[in-house]
């Protein structure tokens, strides 16, 4: 891997094991580096699950916390997204004056195909999905992973060779990009989130901005101008501001949200783009699609092929997703819904009063936002996990509340206080880690507990 910033007998020491740790330590090793894996993760879980690759391939490694001593004498580390710039051992590092590199910034300089990266609090992969869907249409070959799927530096790995690269990108992935610069950069919105990780809201904005800091006036940055935080940064974009939402008095709009439709208009001409009656029919759907619209038509696909296939796409798992209807009640999956600005827009947009099933495990996050949302739309909240208590106290006065020991027994009592009309909405606002392997099982585990209630339909 020429000219990458990883050279031969390197020591690198790989912070962070999961997906894209175990491709970066792959990277490293193929680069000609020693390498050294140090997570933080349980020692004895760990063990069992890598231990034995590990040692076979006589890489020296750690678990349980991130030491000075392991990782004393290195020349460079990667670090995996989720591991906190604001723990000691980082710190550490940079006192040391270790260059500490994301994915990102090693992929960079290797990168042989045009970029189109998508960032956001909320409807990250529905948006990469749906650009990628799009280029796929129109004949290109594309490569679709970064904080879904595959990750990008196994992607280099393989050698495969494409038309375009496109990525979902976290926070966390951006903090530590280096050089990277998408030619097409997308930003949804930046709302509350993983305070956990981020010390305050202005660090995790400039993490999200980190998207086009390195673009060039010609590439372009396609950003939602209704999110208000999203659009007070644009003046620091370097690029072509491509925006979209409602506003048709803003000249930088050129992607217009309007009822069951979006109108592109750039140089004079203008596109309707007709989405009545698909999957996309709904405000959030909306406003999905025109973030595709704007990256796709400014990598010059036609408009037909963009709205043939916006048409045909099917809502992915888990974001608002219907799992049944019994007895006059909808029972809705947002088990996607990990903060509260993913809770607020789901509540907008369900008809009829709300059952909301939320918890899990605490992100930092002030629940206290919810509570305007709760107000005017829940009819009850039944909470779970670990953040329960905290969610309790925020929100109490602005809906009745019972705390529920698992999910089935959640679901149960949320279908004994909905009346017909009513949907019974799991939409968590934190992660799902204190009681399941992740957001899938818990929607999972959501819609059999639906699955399981007793009752005809109608």
């Amino acid at each position: 891997m020429q000219g990458g910033l990883i050279q031969p007998n390197m020591r690198v020491a790989v912070l962070g094991f999961g997906l894209s740790g175990q491709a970066a330590m792959e990277f490293a090793l193929a680069a000609g580096a020693s390498v050294r894996v140090s997570d933080s993760g349980d020692q004895a879980k760990f063990a069992a699950r890598h231990g034995a690759r590990l040692d076979a391939l006589g890489l020296p490694w750690e678990a349980g916390r991130h030491t000075d001593q392991f990782l004393a004498n290195i020349d460079a580390a990667i670090i995996s997204p989720g591991v906190s710039l604001h723990q000691s051992a980082m710190k550490t590092l940079r006192n040391r004056g270790v260059p500490c590199y994301g994915e990102l910034a090693l992929a960079a300089p290797l990168l042989a195909a045009p970029v189109v990266a998508v960032t956001g609090t909320n409807g990250k992969t529905t948006v990469t999905t749906l650009i990628g869907e799009i280029l796929t249409a129109a004949g290109k070959k594309v490569f679709v992973g970064g904080n879904i799927g595959t990750p990008l530096l196994r992607h280099i790995l393989a050698g495969q060779r494409v038309d375009v690269i496109v990525l979902e990108l976290s926070s966390f992935q951006l903090q530590l990009a280096g050089d990277f610069a998408p030619q097409i950069g997308v930003l949804l919105n930046i709302t509350p989130d993983h305070f956990d990780l981020h010390a305050d809201m202005a660090e995790y904005a400039a993490a999200k901005m980190r998207l086009f800091a390195r673009q060039k006036k010609d590439d372009t940055a396609v950003i939602c101008l209704d999110d208000p935080v999203a659009a007070s940064l644009t003046a620091a974009i370097p690029s072509r501001l491509v925006g979209y939402g409602s506003q048709t008095d803003n000249q930088n709009c050129q992607v217009i949200l309007q009822p069951h439709m979006v109108r592109y208009s750039q140089r004079g001409r203008e596109e309707v783009y007709d989405l009545s009656g698909s999957a996309l029919d709904f405000p959030i759907g909306l406003s999905n699609g025109a973030a595709a619209i704007g990256a796709t038509r400014a990598f010059g696909i036609e408009a037909e092929t963009i709205l043939t296939t916006l048409r045909a796409f099917t809502p992915l798992p888990h974001r608002l997703q219907l799992v049944r209807r019994l007895n006059g009640v909808r029972y809705v999956d947002d088990s996607k819904g990990t903060n509260t600005g993913a809770v607020i827009a789901a509540l907008r947009q369900t008809p009829g009063r709300v059952a909301l099933i939320a918890g899990g495990r605490h992100k930092g996050e002030d629940y206290r936002l919810l509570r305007e949302a709760v107000a005017a739309h829940c009819r009850h909240l039944i909470l779970i996990g670990e953040a329960a208590p905290l969610l309790a106290e925020a929100l109490t006065g602005f809906a009745p509340i019972t705390i529920a020991g698992d999910m089935g027994e959640a679901t149960r009592i949320a279908a004994a206080l909905a009346e017909p009309g009513d949907t019974v909405l799991l939409s968590p606002a934190c992660s799902s880690f204190d009681m399941f392997k992740d957001y899938a099982e818990r929607g999972q585990r959501f819609a059999a507990a639906v699955q399981a209630l007793p009752g005809g339909t109608r």
